[in-house]
């Protein structure tokens, strides 16, 4: 089974649930994601704050799969995926995302690499250019 999380940049650059959902719904595996992915998400705004001024808009997610076919107390994660979404107004803005999720993927979210010890964890990342 697969537990999955998104969350949605507003306009004001915070990160909301994609779903509208908010943490009192999510269960306990959800919840860990849920922390996992706020963790990378204030990671990366603090790496864009310094470069750029004005991302169009990011979405990321955090996929979890689960030991078991439901969720249960004894269901541990075998496997997580980060996805990266991002639209941005030119090539620079582009390369800067990529740059910053490189980096908070890679070294500075602490929580994602707490998940790399309890399973493997791999990335997609998708940045367009729209200008």
């Amino acid at each position: 089974m697969t537990q999955k999380i998104t969350l949605q940049m507003t306009a004001d650059h915070h990160f909301v649930m994609a779903d509208g959902r908010n943490t009192d719904a999510l269960n306990p595996k959800e919840m860990l994601l849920y922390a996992s992915l706020n963790c990378l998400a204030h990671t990366l705004t603090s790496l864009l704050k310094e470069r750029i001024k004005r991302v169009k808009n990011m979405e990321l997610s955090l996929e979890g799969t689960l030991s078991t076919p439901t969720v249960v107390a004894e269901s541990t994660f075998t496997h997580f995926k980060v996805t990266y979404r991002a639209e941005c107004h030119t090539m620079k803005e582009q390369e800067e995302i990529s740059h910053a999720v490189n980096l908070a993927n890679d070294k500075y979210c602490g929580m994602l690499q707490m998940l790399r010890k309890i399973a493997p964890l791999t990335h997609e990342t998708a940045i367009v250019t729209t200008d």
